[in-house]
């Protein structure tokens, strides 16, 4: 609603434990309502435009729904919000991702934001912190970084120090994370909106030589 769309970026919900209905939420002064479906294949079905899965389920079903989704020609991009995923697990769904060119973000991640456009998982937190980091608008800067609680205090320096946030992704605090630095940095460089590229790296990992290297 602060982003001035006309109406939210979330098409739908997946909720295994009931039947089919809607659920209301405030759009700015008014009130819409929100389909919930009971499988990932009807909601693809009613919703073909949809190309983004955010998965909240726990770690005791995140596999098993991921790949389920995954199947699904329309989604593009997978993102995983589940900590203490079995890393065997993560393995096997990194792997279908890069045969199926699906983009995958996590596990253990608070998502993404494109400023202006949507937001994935919880980045930004609260709506006061999402005001104050003036995540309502695009800027200029497009940052990648593991901690979720550190994009959080990011978004923060960067809108008191530049015109703000383009883009942000935490890719996951997980051993084995569905995608790297190196991958959103190409992405990045390919944007003629993002004008400085930010990394904010963590001690005891190789990908932030990876990304120097390239």
């Amino acid at each position: 609603f602060m982003c001035k769309r006309k109406k939210p970026s979330v098409e739908a919900m997946v909720f295994p434990f009931s039947g089919n209905h809607y659920v209301k939420f405030y759009w700015g002064t008014e009130e819409i309502l929100m389909p919930v479906y009971t499988t990932n294949a009807e909601a693809v079905k009613k919703h073909p435009k949809v190309t983004v899965f955010i998965n909240f389920a726990s770690f005791r079903s995140v596999y098993e729904t991921s790949m389920e989704a995954m199947t699904h020609p329309s989604i593009k991009t997978v993102a995983i919000i589940a900590e203490g995923v079995p890393e065997q697990q993560t393995r096997e769904l990194v792997q279908v991702a890069e045969e199926r060119g699906v983009g995958m973000i996590g596990p253990a991640t608070v998502g993404g934001i494109k400023p202006g456009c949507l937001r994935i998982g919880n980045t930004g937190g609260m709506l006061d912190n999402i005001v104050m980091s003036r995540l309502y608008r695009p800027g200029s800067v497009a940052y990648v970084s593991k901690s979720g609680g550190m994009s959080n205090e990011l978004n923060n320096i960067v809108c008191r120090n530049s015109d703000g946030v383009f883009e942000g992704v935490a890719i996951g605090g997980d051993r084995y994370p569905g995608s790297r630095f190196l991958d959103h940095f190409l992405r990045y460089q390919d944007d003629p909106a993002a004008k400085l590229l930010l990394l904010l790296g963590e001690v005891g990992g190789i990908d932030e030589y990876d990304l120097i290297d390239a």
